[in-house]
């Protein structure tokens, strides 16, 4: 039974990703984790592929509409391509899965990852709500200022970041596109969906080199319903304010990133 609610949320995590241009990572660990039974590290793995694959369809629907600042995706791709492909490569196959006990709590490599995953959302999401930028920017790439070593050093950042947890990084590529390279949401959706694409399957590469087994019938299968749904999501984009997307999706990230710290940290032990 949970099974078929987990292919069925796979078609929410495609609408997450068109609409809001991430949050489809934020919704697949969980889902895979809590819902189809895989470890927590695998689902890094898995997620990568399902949100990578999605993130191209997305993508392009915006690029056709020129919503995509392709200066701002390749410079902040750079570094952060090779971020993410290092720590999938060599820092998290390096990690021992039983790390250290603290008062009979066990901390293991799966706990990690998913709280460094939540921990990061949350941070997220509450520079989203917080920010109080306005959206009476044109949606297109215009007069916007562009610092270059203030792109590069996040790029390093995301990419490391997401090569640890696994996730596209939409939820940090977002704020950092918005309050620090200064693009209205639209924008920031488009260029986020195209440097998620890229960045999570160049970590799916590195996990397929380090030997991670991967259940490609499952996988495949998975990948479908959320193809569905970010077609669906880049459709209904288009009627969304890009003033109600940002703080709708901090809220969203708060309540998921709440929802797993909760789980892991209080509720199971």
């Amino acid at each position: 039974m949970l099974s078929y609610a987990g292919y069925f949320a796979a078609i929410f995590i495609g609408l997450a990703l068109g609409i809001l241009g991430g949050g489809g990572s934020i919704l697949t660990v969980p889902v895979l984790v809590y819902l189809m039974g895989v470890s927590p590290v695998l689902s890094t793995a898995y997620s990568l592929f399902v949100v990578g694959s999605t993130s191209v369809v997305g993508a392009s629907g915006y690029l056709r509409k020129g919503l995509v600042s392709l200066r701002t995706a390749v410079v902040f791709l750079i570094p952060s391509l090779a971020a993410v492909f290092l720590v999938r490569t060599a820092l998290l196959p390096a990690i021992p899965h039983e790390l250290f006990i603290i008062g009979g709590f066990l901390f293991t490599k799966d706990l990690l990852v998913l709280v460094a995953f939540a921990v990061l959302m949350v941070v997220a999401a509450t520079a989203m709500i917080r920010n109080k930028q306005t959206e009476d920017v044109p949606e297109t790439e215009r007069d916007q200022p562009f610092n270059y070593p203030l792109i590069l050093g996040i790029g390093v950042l995301v990419g490391t970041l997401t090569g640890f947890v696994g996730a596209g990084g939409g939820f940090l590529i977002i704020p950092a596109l918005v309050l620090g390279a200064r693009l209205p949401m639209k924008l920031a959706v488009g260029t986020s969906l195209a440097i998620i694409a890229l960045n999570s399957l160049i970590g799916f590469v590195g996990d397929l080199s380090a030997g991670t087994p991967i259940a490609w019938g499952f996988l495949l299968g998975f990948l479908a319903f959320a193809l569905a749904g970010i077609v669906l999501g880049t459709y209904l984009a288009r009627f969304i304010p890009g003033a109600r997307l940002k703080p709708a999706f901090g809220w969203f990230t708060l309540a998921m990133g709440s929802f797993i710290l909760l789980r892991e940290l209080v509720f199971s032990h």
